[in-house]
């Protein structure tokens, strides 16, 4: 990826992880709980979003090395114990941000559509350069909600997952999730290593690319 590449990417994705945690906070104060509101971090602002880690470090290190570029912003706080739905209300909040990143990518391949019947309609060709940024809009989301929604400790996913296990099974799913950011670097970096055909991240974010895919071919089909 290059520079020109990079200074695209990057905004899109500083945007796209700010209104996921702004999701998360939303949808917490709809449930009760005001501690998001109350910190300041309902806003689109991107300074109190940003992890030194997650939002800026992260991205870099995965351009540098070519992989799917993704990344996450300081997590909103939240006090479950605000709840008014209790545990069933953690659910929704955990699972607010991907179906947000799921919206953007939505409304962004809707819009692709628009452009291109104005392509059709003019042969303009900067209307395929706003399809391209669109399309880099509609894979960083789709990235983000799969990404997220991986049950990996402390990622959303894990939330939800949590909630649908009983018993001992839940037990050692809350024990193991202690490990669980460990585990989760291990997998960004090193899951490459592993000895899956096609590496552990194509094995990961499978239903990424199969729905970019999906869409793209959509949009070829508007476009012929």
């Amino acid at each position: 990826m290059d520079f020109s590449q990079i200074i695209i990417v990057l905004p899109i994705l500083l945007f796209s992880v700010i209104v996921h945690e702004i999701a998360h906070g939303w949808t917490a104060l709809r449930c009760g709980d005001p501690t998001a509101r109350d910190a300041g971090r309902l806003t689109f602002n991107p300074i109190p979003h940003i992890d030194p880690f997650m939002t800026i470090i992260l991205p870099l290190l995965l351009i540098v090395s070519g992989g799917p570029v993704f990344g996450g912003a300081k997590p909103v706080p939240v006090n479950p114990y605000l709840f008014r739905g209790g545990e069933r209300d953690n659910v929704l909040v955990s699972a607010a941000g991907a179906a947000a990143n799921l919206l953007l990518a939505l409304a962004a391949f809707l819009l692709s559509l628009v452009l291109i019947g104005i392509y059709r309609a003019t042969g303009t060709a900067a209307v395929i350069k706003l399809l391209e940024l669109l399309n880099i809009v509609i894979f960083i989301n789709l990235l983000l909600a799969n990404f997220n929604l991986l049950p990996i400790p402390p990622l959303d996913g894990s939330h939800i997952l949590a909630y649908f296990l009983r018993g001992e099974a839940k037990a050692a799913y809350l024990r193991f999730s202690r490990y669980g950011f460990m585990v989760l670097i291990g997998v960004i970096f090193l899951g490459d290593l592993l000895p899956i055909p096609g590496g552990l991240f194509s094995l990961l974010f499978a239903p990424t690319f199969a729905v970019r895919d999906i869409l793209f071919r959509i949009q070829v089909g508007f476009l012929v």
